[in-house]
């Protein structure tokens, strides 16, 4: 009977998966992978464990096309990512891991955002988010773009739950003026400041405390503290190993692993983090003790597709023009009418679309994810994705326009 059990079992696994191995489809670094490979090693020898890394964006959409290739876990920084999945019931039963076993999705780390430069760099370190529009950065800050990089977008939703979604909106557009480059990927940025090809860049904060002493982070206040989290999976092949795996980053073991330079993540456990103090950010710290302010995932997973549809539109496929207007802006300060002024900077700083309308556009978004219309998308988001094009080049071409009369008048 028991040898019955393990063919029936084998026999129920997605193709070409084996009992004996874990699968983790993951958004995080190799050198975070390599290290919790190695623990996994120590306790459970017998079982071969396999990591996929992709963004967070094709991660989930894997997921949410049936999980084929057999994942077992989901391992992310995105708390709006747990949500999406979450909705779409691709996350095992509540008590799949016994009754004292951990959750299906469980926290294990916490993070927040803001920005890092080289140690070495002699350009002046932003003490808080306005100052990354002064104009001393031009042309020296770099972010990923929010559709390619799941803590890009957590960034992007962090300053428009902190400001208002139009004011939010406005923030972002002028720091646009600023722009070196938009990465494709979260990983693209902390590697380009090595590379000293900008000098400020946009991250999550482990991905700067990883790299030692070579570069410098500062988080963004006030600070907006979040969980990352991992999830067992619907559909996968080994769910004891997938509870198994759960369990041993929830423990101390796993918990001081977070603290290993490879990963210099902030442990979710207090008992650890109070034994390695030391080592965790002030700034996390102290938020810890306050909690000035909630990540909110729900409202982010609510309109995710509008946030990126509206980045990539409105800064990323535009960005050498709106660069440009805002400089062209810049060099018309204090030369011409105050009244004219103001209507180009709206037309900089405004998004045509309000919160109540992303939202909404949004849920009918399918998948609900990418900006991008694919071949297959459905007529919806290519309407909604053209519609909001025309609105974005027409207040590009009549901020054009103002400033090239402006000119013309201040030349005379």
């Amino acid at each position: 009977m028991k040898l019955l059990n393990a063919v029936l079992f084998a026999l129920t696994l997605p193709s070409g998966l084996q009992a004996d191995e874990l699968r983790i489809l993951t958004s995080f670094p190799s050198g975070m992978t390599a290290a919790f490979k190695e623990l996994w090693d120590e306790h459970f020898p017998r079982t071969e464990i396999r990591f996929l890394n992709k963004n967070t964006i094709s991660a989930v959409e894997e997921v949410q096309r049936g999980n084929l290739r057999g994942f077992d876990l989901f391992w992310a920084s995105s708390p709006e990512a747990f949500v999406l999945l979450d909705r779409s019931d691709h996350f095992a039963p509540m008590g799949a891991c016994g009754a004292d076993g951990p959750a299906s999705v469980e926290g294990f780390a916490i993070s927040s955002v803001g920005w890092a430069r080289r140690t070495e760099s002699e350009l002046f370190m932003p003490a808080e988010w306005n100052d990354l529009l002064l104009p001393i950065y031009r042309d020296q800050i770099a972010m990923a773009r929010p559709a390619r990089s799941g803590t890009t977008h957590l960034l992007v939703e962090q300053i428009l739950q902190m400001r208002g979604w139009d004011a939010g909106w406005s923030y972002l557009l002028q720091l646009s003026s600023n722009l070196s480059t938009l990465t494709a990927r979260s990983h693209g940025v902390p590697s380009g400041l090595l590379k000293d090809r900008f000098d400020i860049g946009l991250m999550i904060d482990f991905l700067a405390l990883s790299q030692g002493e070579a570069l410098q982070f500062r988080y963004g206040r006030p600070t907006m503290i979040f969980a990352a989290q991992i999830g067992i999976l619907n559909g996968g092949g080994n769910g004891p190993a997938a509870c198994d795996f759960v369990r041993l980053l929830l423990s101390r073991d796993g918990q001081m692993t977070l603290t290993d330079p490879r990963i210099s993540r902030t442990p979710i456990d207090p008992d650890v983090r109070h034994e390695v103090a030391a080592r965790i950010p002030q700034n996390i710290t102290t938020g810890l003790q306050l909690a000035w302010l909630d990540y909110d995932a729900e409202t982010s997973a609510d309109r995710f597709w509008a946030v990126n549809t509206l980045f990539d539109l409105m800064i990323t496929d535009v960005l050498n023009d709106r660069r440009s207007l805002w400089r062209r802006y810049s060099d018309l300060q204090g030369q011409t009418s105050d009244e004219a002024m103001s209507h180009v900077r709206r037309l900089l700083s405004t998004v045509p679309v309000s919160e109540t309308q992303a939202i909404r556009i949004s849920r009918g978004a399918e998948p609900g994810l990418r900006p991008e219309v694919q071949p297959l998308a459905g007529s919806f988001e290519r309407d909604i994705v053209g519609l909001w094009r025309r609105e974005v080049a027409v207040q590009l071409r009549d901020a054009d326009a103002i400033l090239t009369q402006l000119e013309q008048d201040a030349a005379r």
